[in-house]
């Protein structure tokens, strides 16, 4: 059977569009730590006119872990279309990447201050008017030479930390507001092929991987995707924090870090609703008596209900302030104040659960086989 031109086209291009959905399709990777921190670098000449600028940022691979995808201009797929960075963040017991896209405005990232107008809300590095991109000179490296659309307006940039992740241990404590949340809803373009390109690219080259290059890539940013050679490649300054291998963190030699309730918390969570509900409890000891099984267990049940009672009533009034704040339109000083406010609360919480459930196994009755400790 023959296949006509078109239809062979057609299906080629059906192929590459699924290529490039899978190919960052890295949603469905958790890992059990945070990626390194963002490393100190400078920005390349930007390229040419249309070109916007797509943020470095740590990705997983299940081999050999975090790699440098570095940062580099891109050509808009569509006039009026801003690039949003993808992102790392806690949930479900591990850190989750979500996608970056296209679109008509740019969307929630996490609060991840990558630089270079991406300073953790919006894009302070450029605007679209009348079908042309007009950059920002005060964050941007332009040649005005060679592009003309540009204007100098000073951003104020609060920022100083250089996480590179959402939630968790560490990670930036920041909500996506109404507009990013309307955002999300809005028509969207996966990333393009060149970028599917410069990620494979960057997979397969080892200096970037952070085992090799301790947190500060030899390719830190690039001026045209792909292109990791030439004169349009920047290396970093620096680690934007002493690099830890996964043996090496804190969190991966306690005790603790291999129990079950482990893999479902967060060390320090920020929100009640990063922290897991209790379980129902084991079955009791046996200790000969019956009774004294039943009623302890009975004890528990009742602890664990009314623990998670406490923390869906926590969760609830907290998800209330934060609709309060993006009605109000509240300034960043007061959203930083209240998440100190939920991480406090949240963390408040969880101690006082464990304090109460180590009271109550103090209680526990002993198997009849055991003596209790004098």
């Amino acid at each position: 059977m023959r296949m006509s031109p078109s239809i062979r086209h057609l299906l080629l291009g059906l192929l590459l569009v699924l290529i490039s959905s899978t190919s960052f399709a890295q949603i469905g990777i958790s890992v059990s730590f945070g990626p390194p921190a963002l490393p100190v670098y400078e920005q390349p000449l930007c390229p040419g006119d249309g070109y916007i600028w797509t943020p470095g940022y740590w990705a997983y691979d299940n081999d050999y872990g975090y790699y440098w995808v570095p940062g580099t201009w891109v050509l808009a797929p569509e006039v009026g279309y801003l690039w949003t960075p993808g992102w790392w963040g806690w949930g479900d017991g591990g850190y989750f990447f979500h996608e970056g896209y296209w679109g008509p405005h740019v969307g929630y990232y996490g609060g991840i201050s990558y630089g270079f107008g991406y300073f953790g809300t919006g894009y302070e590095g450029g605007r679209w008017d009348r079908g042309h991109f007009f950059y920002n000179r005060a964050v941007n490296n332009v040649n005005i030479t060679n592009i003309h659309n540009t204007y100098n307006t000073t951003v104020i940039n609060n920022t100083e930390n250089r996480v590179s992740y959402n939630g968790g241990r560490g990670g930036i404590a920041a909500r996506p507001t109404s507009e990013e949340e309307a955002v999300a809803h809005e028509r969207h373009i996966a990333p393009v092929q060149s970028q599917v390109q410069h990620l494979q690219t960057a997979r397969s080259n080892p200096q970037l991987r952070a085992s090799a290059n301790q947190g500060r890539p030899p390719i830190a940013a690039t001026a045209r995707p792909a292109e990791f050679s030439g004169q349009g490649v920047v290396a970093a300054h620096a680690a934007g924090a002493p690099y830890h291998p996964e043996a090496n963190r804190p969190e991966a030699n306690r005790p603790e870090a291999n129990r079950p309730e482990a893999a479902t918390h967060p060390a320090n969570p920020a929100h009640a609703s990063e922290v897991q509900p209790h379980q129902p409890p084991p079955p009791p000891p046996n200790t000969g008596n019956a009774k004294l099984d039943q009623r302890y267990q009975q004890q528990q049940s009742n602890l664990i209900a009314k623990q998670n009672q406490e923390h869906q009533q926590l969760q609830q009034k907290q998800e209330a302030q934060h609709q309060q704040l993006a009605q109000r339109n509240a300034n960043d000083a007061r959203k930083q104040q209240v998440e100190q406010q939920h991480q406090q609360q949240t963390q408040q919480m969880e101690q006082r659960h464990s304090q109460q459930q180590q009271k109550l196994e103090q209680r526990q009755p002993q198997p009849h086989n055991e003596a209790r400790p004098k």
